[in-house]
Order: structure tokens, then C-alpha cells, then sequence
């Protein structure tokens, strides 16, 4: 059965997690924790490590919520970019590397075979259908960079890209993501009251 999700304003939850209160930091989990997982696990393909990236994340995000400046975003966005750098920071760094090859070819395989019928799927949470919503360069653009890890840099160079159209791209690809998530959660708020 899952937890009820709790609802309260941004400006709330935000005010909250600055005073250092747990029960912020218990709503941000509860309202965010299987989103942020669902885009972890794409970037590191690996339940174990997906866990250990998240529990990170969210230290990082209790200890640095002062940094967040709601005049440039979401705290959503914000909370998913940190999310997304830890996870791209960590398939980055040699330890991750080194483990990656030192695996053994049973566990290789038994990796393999769990993946198959068990994999989160982001899906489930519903941010695919929102992504496929997208247009097709946007959605592009959005898949690389925050499902597979890509840096801007990179997709400019592997699809041939100017740099300046792929910022461009991310740009408004959120922007269409953050107006589709205002209206939702208004109508939810609606719903709910």
C-alpha cells in the first residue's frame, strides 16, 4: 500500500526544511522520493546503487536547501537536478568504473536476468507519458540528458548539435514539463479540495 502523499504549498515545505523541521524533511520524501528514484535508477541502472545515489541526494539537499532560489525554479527542478548530478556524478567516478568491471560473469549474469523482470520503469510514475508529450527534439534531448546522464556538451557532439540549440531545447522542454506540472497540480489541488 503506498503512503498518502501530504499536500502543502512549496513556500511551506521549503520554510520547513530551512528551519531544519523533520516533518519537511519526512513530506519532501514522501511527496518526491519515487520520482527522484525512477530517474536515478536510468542514469545507474543498478537498484543497490540507485538507493545509495538517492539517500545521498537527499542529504545533499537537506544540508544545502538555503542554496534554493525559487525565482529560478521549481523546487522540484531543483531537487531533480541534484538528484541527477549525484547520479551522474557517481557512474562518473572511478569507483563506480572499477566496479563495473570487476564484476564477476555470474553476478554479470544474475544482474542481467533480475533486470529483466524488475527494473523500475519510469513509467509507472507517469513522467514518461508527460516526456512523450514533448516534441520529438525536445523529447530527445530530454531523455539524454536526464534519463541516460548526458551532458549538453555531449549530445551536442554525439547528434551533431549546435550547443546553443540544445540549451535552447532544454529550455523549452522544461518549460512545457514545469506548465504541464502547474496545471496538474492545480487540478489536483482542486480535486482535493
Amino acid at each position: 500500500m503506498s503512503k498518502r502523499k501530504t499536500v502543502i504549498s512549496e513556500d511551506s515545505l521549503v520554510a520547513l526544511l530551512r528551519n531544519k523541521d523533520q516533518r519537511g524533511f519526512s513530506i519532501l520524501y514522501d511527496n518526491y522520493s519515487t520520482a527522484l528514484y525512477g530517474v536515478i535508477h536510468k542514469i545507474v541502472h543498478s537498484d543497490e546503487v540507485a538507493a545509495d545515489v538517492m539517500q545521498d541526494s537527499f542529504v545533499k539537499i537537506w544540508k544545502n536547501i538555503d542554496g534554493y532560489n525559487q525565482s529560478k525554479g521549481t523546487l522540484f527542478t531543483w531537487i531533480l537536478n541534484i538528484a541527477r548530478n549525484t547520479a551522474i556524478d557517481r557512474i562518473r567516478s572511478q569507483e563506480f568504473q572499477n566496479s563495473q568491471r570487476n564484476q564477476d560473469l555470474d553476478s554479470t549474469i544474475n544482474l542481467i536476468d533480475s533486470q529483466g523482470s524488475s527494473q523500475f520503469d519510469v513509467d509507472a510514475i507517469g513522467l514518461g507519458k508527460v516526456v512523450e508529450k514533448l516534441k520529438p527534439e525536445h523529447r530527445l534531448v530530454i531523455d539524454l540528458l536526464y534519463f541516460k546522464g548526458y551532458t549538453q556538451e555531449e549530445v551536442s557532439k554525439e547528434y551533431g548539435i549546435p550547443l546553443g540549440t540544445v540549451k535552447t531545447r532544454v529550455k523549452s522542454a522544461i518549460n512545457h514539463l514545469r506548465d504541464y506540472f502547474v496545471s496538474f497540480s492545480l487540478m489536483l489541488l482542486t480535486w482535493l479540495v
